[in-house]
C-alpha cells in the first residue's frame, strides 16, 4: 500500500533543535529508519512541513513511520492512500463502470 504522509511540524520544539544543532541528526535518523521512497520539505499552513511517500506492505507499519515525527517534533501527521499510474491501470475501472451505470 503506497501512502503519502503529510507532516506539519510546530515551531517548538523544532526551533530548539535548530538552535542546539540537533535538528540535522534527528531528521537524518528519522529518514534513515523509516526509509521513505521520496521526501520533500515544504511549508504547511505557516509551519514547517514535509511530504513523504512510503510503500508499506502492511498497515501495521504505519506507526513506525509516524511515531518518530510525533515523538521528536510533536508533529501532526496525515495519510493519503495514493496510486501510481500503473496501479490505476490495474484497478479495473472499466469493469467497475459497467457494474455501476450512470445515475439518473
Amino acid at each position: 500500500m503506497r501512502l503519502l504522509m503529510n507532516v506539519t511540524i510546530p515551531h517548538e520544539p523544532f526551533n530548539t533543535t535548530v538552535r542546539d544543532g540537533s535538528v540535522g541528526e534527528t531528521m537524518e535518523r528519522i529518514l534513515k529508519e523509516t526509509k521513505p521512497e521520496a521526501v520533500y520539505f515544504t511549508e504547511r499552513n505557516g509551519h514547517r512541513g514535509a511530504i513523504l511517500i512510503f510503500d508499506l506492505a502492511d498497515p501495521s507499519k504505519i506507526p513506525s513511520v509516524a511515531e518518530p515525527w510525533f515523538l521528536a517534533f510533536n508533529a501532526d501527521v496525515e495519510f493519503r492512500i495514493v496510486m501510481t499510474p500503473e496501479d490505476l491501470k490495474k484497478a479495473g475501472l472499466a469493469d467497475v463502470g459497467k457494474k455501476w451505470p450512470k445515475a439518473a
